[in-house]
């Protein structure tokens, strides 16, 4: 009977990505390999398991663009009756993640398990919480509840502790928001499996609320997406904020004071031009993108080959669809008049509108957005 717990020094961690990213998450922590020691799995549906000491926790945190949070394994065990699961619950570090006061919360599913009703062993887990770690049940009102994440899967049960805390998406500069805004996780994502490696201008025609260009920005300047927001372990009791602060130090002296390659943002709408601007400031990289209001027809890229990465209107709706193949067909005959040469990427949901821009779109990875299943597209500019 297997039974693994977290230690301070060899932490079973989990970077959660959305559907269809994970590969782009398992590149991103190679990458961070570079900066802090990480032991990496293959990626597997829902994410990128990998282990690492606390500083590398708090590391892949601060940098990842990707992931949408960070779990750290509590533990895991077979339970298929209640008994069991509240033993084995009884015996684990739950003081290590929860502090004294700190209200606690349970994401639970359960598949093709014995122990299937949910809010039940939920229930039995906070009793188990409320027994190891003093004051867990009340709410002081300091900071936000410890969430961790249970998965019964063939009557083996995984308990994790979220480590970030709010959603990794959430930056803490996107405070205006244009129509249908993107996550910022999905714009890193866009860049990330386009291939665009901050070497060559970048455009994005429809901006909107500038997502895909401030993320473009912080990718350029080597500015950490976590550095202007706080995190869930920095309230667990075991917290090593010299080792925190070691790490935030470290990525600080990596940041380039701009842009290396211009970064270019257009769209029709004056509202979203302002908010992107807005929200480019907040991110410290106002200087770094020039915004323009503009339409389609009348963008002006840089001379030399770069890279159209955009978000364009999916039309959800039937009537919006035949209206956006105009959108569309606008944007393939722009875009071979002024951008030969350039790489072109773009989120899709609707073949049939790829189509219409006549670029000859290949696909780089297919996810969700708002529910619905997208593709990124791929072309160059013939």
């Amino acid at each position: 009977m297997s039974h693994v717990t977290a230690s301070a020094q060899d932490l079973a961690c989990f970077a959660v990505a959305a559907p269809g990213l994970e590969p782009l998450v398992a590149d991103e922590l190679r990458a961070l390999q570079d900066i802090h020691p990480l032991v990496l799995e293959a990626p597997e549906p829902g994410g990128v398991g990998f282990r690492t000491d606390r500083a590398g926790l708090y590391a892949a945190n601060l940098h990842l663009r990707i992931a949408s949070r960070v779990l750290v394994r509590v533990g895991a065990f077979h339970a298929s009756a209640f008994r069991q699961l509240e033993r084995h619950a009884a015996g684990l570090p739950w003081g290590e993640f929860v502090g004294d006061g700190q209200r606690v919360e349970f994401r639970v599913t359960s598949r093709k398990s014995r122990l299937y009703h949910q809010d039940a062993v939920a229930e039995r887990l906070q009793a188990a919480v409320v027994t190891r770690a003093s004051g867990a049940a009340s709410d002081d009102g300091r900071h936000a509840p410890q969430e961790f994440v249970v998965r019964l899967f063939r009557d083996q049960c995984t308990i994790s502790a979220d480590a970030s805390g709010e959603l990794l998406h959430r930056r803490g500069y996107r405070l205006e928001t244009a129509k249908a805004p993107l996550r910022e996780t999905l714009a890193a994502a866009m860049l990330a499996g386009a291939g665009w490696g901050a070497n060559a201008p970048l455009l994005d025609p429809l901006c909107g609320s500038g997502t895909i260009p401030i993320e473009a920005a912080m990718v350029a300047r080597c500015i950490p997406p976590g550095i202007g927001r706080g995190f869930a372990f920095e309230h667990w009791p075991g917290f090593d904020g010299r080792a925190w602060s070691a790490v935030r130090q470290s990525a600080r002296e990596r940041i380039l004071p701009s842009s290396p390659v211009r970064l270019l943002g257009s769209d029709r709408d004056p509202g979203a031009v302002q908010a992107a601007a807005a929200n480019a400031a907040r991110a410290g990289v106002g200087d770094d993108i020039e915004w323009r209001r503009v339409a389609i027809s009348a963008i002006e890229p840089p001379p030399a080959p770069g890279w159209v990465v955009t978000n364009p209107p999916y039309g959800v709706r039937v009537g919006d669809r035949t209206r956006l193949r105009d959108l569309y067909a606008q944007l393939g005959n722009v875009l071979r008049a002024k951008c030969r040469g350039w790489e072109v990427a773009m989120l899709t949901a609707h073949p049939a509108l790829e189509g219409q821009t006549g670029l000859g779109l290949e696909p780089r990875f297919s996810t969700e957005n708002g529910g619905l299943r997208v593709r990124l597209m791929r072309a160059r500019v013939g």
